[in-house]
């Protein structure tokens, strides 16, 4: 087994240590960072997302397989940097107004990252003014990703989308909505430009959205 498939199972057992201990060897050995990215974490995450989507997994096993993504693209993100592999798109994620549920936020968040893309976390209960506010004062961000777990909250991430585009800021960023109760004829509906089911499938659409492919 290479360096880097070992890198592939620790992530997938959501080893943190391991995981860690891996790529610091890949390092050392001089593979570049960024194939120890694509070729260990990614692909490590990858295949638990698959399993996650056809329920072979469930969110407590992701959540430590995104952890311990998290730890490895942490040990890469500098040389990342001085290797000049540039980010594939800068992002905010938040869940909307009067909704304070994190974890599948999070997940997305770590999922988002590990594909290269920038993230910036507003949190959660995030009024539209705020979010509003933050894409007006960063000129360089491209997608907003919006979380609502509550039926309760749903008209808030409606409010949030509106206010995205009645401000003019639609041809700046694109915008993707998921959680629990939202389907993707909703974000049809509120104006969204994606739409994802879960943490796998909203790293995709992401990508998807930053690169224009449709």
């Amino acid at each position: 087994m290479t360096i880097l498939d070992q890198i592939s199972e620790a992530t997938q057992a959501g080893i943190k240590q391991d995981v860690e201990q891996y790529v610091q060897q890949a390092i050392d050995e001089g593979v570049p960072a960024q194939q120890i990215l694509d070729e260990g974490l990614v692909v490590g995450m990858g295949i638990i997302g698959e399993k996650f989507s056809s329920n072979e997994v469930f969110i407590p096993e992701m959540l430590m397989a995104a952890r311990a993504m998290s730890a490895g693209t942490t040990l890469l993100r500098p040389l990342l940097v001085q290797e000049g592999v540039p980010t594939k798109g800068k992002a905010i994620i938040s869940t909307v107004k009067g909704d304070v549920h994190d974890i599948g936020k999070n997940l997305v968040r770590m999922m988002l990252e590990g594909k290269g893309i920038d993230v910036v976390d507003l949190g959660v209960d995030t009024p539209p003014d705020e979010i509003v506010d933050f894409i007006k004062e960063h000129e360089d961000l491209q997608l907003v990703c919006l979380s609502s777990l509550l039926t309760t909250s749903m008209a808030a991430l409606e409010e949030t989308v509106k206010r995205i585009i009645d401000e003019g800021l639609h041809d700046q960023v694109k915008i993707m909505v998921g959680g629990a109760p939202v389907t993707q004829e909703f974000a049809d509906q509120i104006g969204a430009d994606g739409y994802a089911s879960d943490a796998a499938a909203g790293a995709a659409r992401a990508i998807e959205l930053l690169t224009n492919e449709e």
